[in-house]
């Protein structure tokens, strides 16, 4: 422990309580990391506290700065698992700890890398004191930039601008989507930190740094409000029906009855079109159904297939079904949205696959590699086979962007449908093997994906939490969780772009970049200070 807690090369601008230019000491570091993670779970649903996440940024940066790498990224793993393995715990549900543990553990190593890159980049903090915001909030978007893409496709969950969805940031969405919203959140955090990390025993002039950062933060969080939200371009309205049916029962066998979860979906169907009929209920002119509404494949299936035109005939509006199909080779499947018209059925035009498969639930890698880890692998029967079109589909009424389940969380994913021509975002989703916790976390994500792209959005999911949201990232109907529910309402379509789909990938890669260049920056100035010391 004392080799990972050897002080830093020694500062010269006496802003350090130490006036020697030490890190703060591991007795104080350790907790302060753990309390990092834990401030940073509590920031996202189910708790919902946003402001703790800037807490936990700063806090996490306080611990490793000026620490030797090994000691940083170990203080950023402890940070990690702290986050992590409760956040995810939703994965644990039905498939046993081992799942849950390695992608705890994977995520944590991010934080870890996190933690390493923050005590590297100390002597840029130290010597331009002003720039340790900007630093802090770089290095999480770089850090978010790599985790979610690696490895197999990554795994977003955990973004810093997710647990954000009740906060004023949300707004910076609409300019630079979820990586501007990480970045303000981190930079607010940093700027806690510059306003605590300073000796306070000095008290002249202590007031002018104090009222600055003070000032400097509140315009952060307050920034988002300045930022105008809501519907782009001119758009009609449309009457859009989600059905949450509901599972026979939680956990990974609710697919054993498959045509019980499909009958639940249809049946909910007839009875709206039963309310319809009476003149209780405006007719829709979109029906959505979630992932999984139908295991039965309705092309090959006879009997699923009439079951669903029975319920799109009662309706008189098309249904959005999520359906998982065979094929197009042997032991291949695909997790899709099919539009199946009144009067005609399904429309093999309008169809999206998803595109990125769940690696270890609906694909698995590696696979002889993995079955030596654990034989619950082969759970995984058949493979997911990924689409390769944005999901831009035309019901008539409306054309909608439809992304499945976790793709939510990949940027990329849903600005492709809004750039394709969606004017609504539908989030198809199958929540009957987790709880109502990753419910509301992927909720949050719907809310932030309406205000990026100036879309109104719904999520429908076989058990809940399913919900409209607005543009401006409110929700109206949501659901409860485990429960049978229709929900219907108008919702207006939209046509523009906002910033942030306009600018696309580049306000990620811009920041992204500047990481980069921190890392670089902070290498050459420790070789001069080694080059002056020798």
């Amino acid at each position: 422990m004392r080799t990972l807690d050897r002080e830093q090369p020694r500062a010269t601008d006496g802003a350090r309580p130490d006036a020697d230019g030490r890190p703060l000491p591991l007795t104080l570091a350790v907790p302060a990391a753990v309390l990092a993670g834990l401030a940073l779970l509590f920031a996202f649903p189910p708790y919902g506290l946003w402001p703790l996440a800037p807490v936990g940024v700063a806090l996490l940066a306080a611990a490793a700065h000026r620490r030797r790498l090994r000691a940083g990224a170990g203080l950023g793993f402890l940070a990690g698992v702290a986050l992590f393995a409760p956040l995810l715990e939703w994965t644990n549900l039905h498939t046993g700890h081992l799942p849950w543990v390695l992608l705890s553990l994977l995520q944590a190593g991010y934080l870890a890398l996190l933690g390493a890159a923050t005590a590297w980049v100390s002597p840029l903090a130290d010597r331009y004191r002003a720039a340790w915001p900007l630093l802090t909030g770089v290095l999480w978007v770089g850090q978010e930039a790599l985790r979610d893409r690696t490895p197999f496709g990554g795994f977003p969950w955990g973004r810093l601008a997710f647990s954000q969805d009740t906060s004023p940031l949300l707004r910076l969405a609409a300019l630079g989507g979820a990586p501007l919203v990480t970045f303000a959140v981190a930079v607010a955090g940093g700027i806690l930190l510059t306003l605590v990390w300073r000796d306070w025993r000095a008290t002249a002039g202590q007031w002018r740094p104090v009222a600055g950062l003070t000032a400097a933060l509140v315009a952060v969080l307050a920034a988002g409000t300045a930022v105008p939200t809501g519907v782009r371009g001119a758009g009609d309205t449309v009457t859009v029906a989600i059905v949450q049916g509901n599972v026979p029962r939680l956990g990974l066998d609710f697919n054993a009855q498959r045509q019980a979860v499909l009958n639940n979906h249809v049946d909910a169907t007839l009875k709206l079109a039963e309310r319809v009929a009476q003149g209780t209920q405006r007719r829709p002119d979109l029906v959505v159904w979630p992932e999984n509404s139908s295991d039965i494949d309705p092309l090959r299936n006879p009997g699923a297939g009439y079951r669903i035109s029975q319920a799109a005939d009662a309706i008189g509006a098309p249904i959005l079904v999520g359906a998982v199909l065979l094929g197009p080779g042997q032991g291949q499947v695909r997790n899709a949205g099919l539009l199946w018209r009144p009067g005609s059925g399904a429309d093999l035009t309008q169809l999206y696959t998803k595109r990125h498969p769940v690696p270890f639930a609906e694909y698995v890698p590696l696979r002889s590699i993995a079955r030596k880890v654990s034989a619950e692998v082969d759970r995984v029967r058949s493979d997911f086979v990924p689409g390769t079109r944005p999901g831009v589909l035309d019901t008539g009424a409306v054309t909608l962007g439809d992304v499945i389940c976790f793709e939510v969380a990949y940027d990329g994913i849903v600005r492709d449908t809004v750039t394709g021509g969606a004017q609504l975002l539908v989030v198809q989703t199958n929540n009957a093997t987790f709880d109502v916790a990753e419910a509301r976390q992927q909720l949050a994500m719907v809310r932030l994906r309406a205000v990026e792209h100036g879309r109104a959005a719904l999520m429908a999911s076989t058990v809940g939490v399913s919900g409209f949201v607005s543009p401006d990232g409110r929700v109206d109907g949501a659901t409860g969780f485990n429960t049978a529910e229709v929900v219907v309402r108008q919702m207006r379509l939209g046509d523009g772009r906002t910033p942030a789909t306009t600018a696309g990938v580049w306000p990620e890669v811009t920041l992204a970049a500047l990481a980069v260049a921190a890392l670089a920056g902070a290498a050459v100035l420790r070789r001069r200070r080694r080059a002056t010391a020798g």
